[in-house]
């Protein structure tokens, strides 16, 4: 086991390597650097001004000494002025001592650059929205899992029964239907003081407020509570918990077919514990797989979702540094994403030899 996590390791590491210099590659393409310089300078800059503009500040040197640079491997551009007191680097600002000017700073030194939209230190600006999103995935893991779990496993359990035909209607139709039409309808009926459910229940006097729930979740990002928070996170649940429950449900039918499963129900072996003690853990394998594949995609998935309930996390950062074509900010959420994607894969894959005692002796 731990050759095998060693190897993944090494693997994940090339691969993280590999993904980040094609993002960095496509960020620092020419369009994108001219238009970085019109928008911190002049838009009506001369094609002299910008490659000035560009060079000065290091974005005009080979590619792979850039790469180096941002990841702290490699010194940082200095640009000297007519002044001394006019130098200044990618590590240091005009007027900083020489004695106390960094050779390096990168990636690796804990630099994530400067945000030109945001202006501000790139790392704590995606910190403070990564932990918004966190806050929200857990909330939706929690909800989500066992809830998709339990409907798979029901959904499994007779196939061909009312229940599976029902459940499984269930979850294609939550499946099929994108998070802007569920997150609308789910404000327009319990978040609407006009329509829905909400003034039904205030004509009644069963509403302290106005709704039932509030359908913004701007709030949430400071104290998230159940009036807040709970349209969003119901929203984004539903639409993974389809998936889930699909291949929990499909998982479940396979396993209970099995020869050992036909063998206990012949020696009589009630149903409930055939379930829960012989079927359940081998049903399990492949949803486990499914379920952090969800992580990722609840990362960067969300961004309809925090853009409907105006929820600014990580999802809204990515929009909002791709929008404003901010490089560093970009560089950040794109390695930040993959860097979820392959520990998440990492833990699966040893999830997964832990679940299936096969792999384990082979």
């Amino acid at each position: 086991m731990g050759l095998f996590i060693l190897r993944r390791l090494g693997v994940m590491l090339l691969t993280a390597l590999c993904l980040t210099f094609i993002v960095f590659w496509l960020t620092n393409l020419y369009p994108n650097l001219e238009k970085l310089a019109k928008t911190q300078g002049n838009f009506r800059m001369s094609d002299e001004a910008v490659a000035s503009f560009l060079g000065d500040r290091g974005y005009l040197q080979p590619l792979p000494v850039k790469f180096g640079q941002w990841l702290g491997v490699m010194p940082g551009w200095v640009t000297e002025g007519e002044d001394p007191s006019q130098t200044f680097g990618r590590c240091f600002d005009a007027g900083t001592p020489e004695d106390a000017r960094p050779n390096r700073c990168g990636v690796l030194q804990g630099d994530w650059g400067f945000s030109t939209r945001f202006k501000d230190d790139v790392g704590p600006t995606v910190m403070t929205r990564l932990a918004l999103t966190g806050k929200l995935m857990l909330c939706v893991l929690l909800l989500m899992v066992p809830s998709a779990l339990i409907i798979g496993v029901l959904a499994g359990m007779r196939e061909g029964s009312k229940l599976d035909r029902s459940l499984s209607t269930f979850s294609i139709a939550t499946t099929a239907t994108p998070e802007y039409v569920s997150g609308v309808i789910f404000i327009a009926l319990l978040a609407s003081s006009k329509f829905g459910i909400s003034p039904w229940l205030a004509d009644m006097g069963l509403l302290d407020g106005k709704t039932l729930f509030l359908g913004s979740a701007t709030s949430a990002m400071a104290d998230a509570n159940f009036w807040n928070f709970f349209l969003p996170v119901l929203t984004i649940s539903l639409y993974g918990m389809g998936y889930i429950a699909r291949m929990t449900r499909a998982s479940m039918t396979e396993v209970m077919t099995a020869q050992y499963i036909r063998t206990a129900r012949l020696k009589g072996v009630k149903f409930s514990d055939i379930v829960l003690k012989h079927a359940l853990r081998n049903a399990l394998i492949a949803p486990f797989t499914v379920i952090m594949l969800q992580i990722p995609w609840l990362l960067n998935g969300v961004v309809i979702v925090e853009t409907l309930f105006n929820y600014k996390g990580f999802g809204w950062l990515l929009v909002e540094a791709a929008s404003n074509n901010d490089i560093e900010l970009l560089l950040a959420v794109s390695v930040i994403s993959v860097i979820v994607v392959l520990v998440t894969q990492l833990i699966s894959d040893i999830g997964y030899v832990y679940l299936n005692p096969r792999i384990r002796i082979s």
